[in-house]
């Protein structure tokens, strides 16, 4: 029997994945363009530049798991936790559509947004900052070195 070896990820991380997963899945399945944003998010902010590609790898495997958010949402302890699931969340459910002629954000994934903000408690203000944040980065770059400024390394 081959055993799995353990995740090279934080606890917190796996959380932060899984929650981001979630939101992906929300409307019933994952895009190739979802998939896509949480392994560049992530990998760029859970590993060095050599071990991002190991990492995307590892980490496409545990997205295939589509977990109940309420089983989730309470293992974040930290605004900067919420704010970062938040932003993960928004971006991802933004990424794609799944026929050209649907919005961006379908009714599915709506309703799971809002679910979520309402879960994470934040304040009104500092949900719109970041869903402007996301909506003006044209850059994927962009996002990481937001991310990385606004957050250190508390994920």
């Amino acid at each position: 029997m081959v055993q799995t070896p353990p995740p090279s990820i934080s606890p917190k991380q796996m959380t932060i994945l899984r929650i981001a997963t979630a939101m992906a899945w929300s409307d019933g399945g994952v895009t190739t363009e979802e998939v896509n944003v949480l392994l560049d998010r992530l990998s760029q902010l859970f590993a060095s530049d050599s071990h991002q590609q190991q990492l995307r790898q590892e980490l496409q495997d545990y997205m295939m798991q589509n977990l109940p958010l309420n089983e989730l949402l309470p293992k974040l302890q930290t605004e900067e936790e919420k704010e970062l699931v938040l932003r993960l969340a928004y971006e991802v459910i933004r990424s794609s559509s799944r026929v050209p002629t649907e919005a961006k954000i379908n009714q599915e994934e709506a309703t799971a947004y809002e679910k979520l903000i309402s879960s994470l408690n934040l304040p009104s203000e500092k949900v719109k900052q970041i869903e402007s944040e996301i909506d003006a980065l044209d850059k994927k770059d962009d996002l990481i070195d937001l991310l990385t400024e606004r957050l250190g390394s508390s994920a």
